[in-house]
């Protein structure tokens, strides 16, 4: 999540939210939080359709932060609302979790079942080739059986 969407759920302006990370910057290593690249800060305001004033006026390119981050900022946000923001989020971020591991678990059966797939395809035409070569032979035994014979015939008499 961006440093001012944090702001704003916490109910407090975006640079006092990076004022207190800043001062509290231990707490926070690089798998916790990040600043975005400008090229990815350069990519993110593109997906702004039309001007929005809170996101495209911004000077300073935002600062992101992981779940984990999230959580280390109600130490560093010492109220009620901090507190309360962050255990929301946290099962927010939890119940994300869980729908990815379903979502997971789902394509797994898919692809399980799609490599199933393959190898009866598989089968089957292996069966249809064996038919093909059965239908061959028999046609070849017909148009034995149907040759017009040569040599010597002894007709039958009575």
């Amino acid at each position: 999540m961006i440093d001012r969407d944090l702001a704003e759920l916490y109910g407090v302006e975006t640079r006092v939210l990076n004022q207190a990370v800043r001062r509290n910057i231990k707490r926070f290593p690089e798998d916790f939080m990040f600043q975005l690249s400008q090229e990815e800060f350069t990519n993110w305001k593109s997906q702004f359709v039309t001007s929005n004033k809170d996101k495209m006026g911004l000077r300073k390119k935002p600062i992101v932060f992981t779940e984990q981050g999230v959580a280390m900022l109600s130490s560093v946000l010492n109220s009620e609302t901090a507190i309360t923001v962050n255990i929301k989020i946290i099962r927010v971020f939890t119940k994300m979790r869980k729908v990815l591991e379903t979502h997971k678990k789902i394509l797994k059966k898919l692809e399980e079942i799609e490599r199933k797939n393959i190898e009866q395809d598989d089968k089957i035409m292996l069966i249809f080739e064996y038919l093909k070569q059965l239908e061959q032979t028999k046609q070849e035994e017909l148009i034995y059986r149907n040759r017009k014979k040569i040599g010597f015939t002894q007709s039958k008499k009575n």
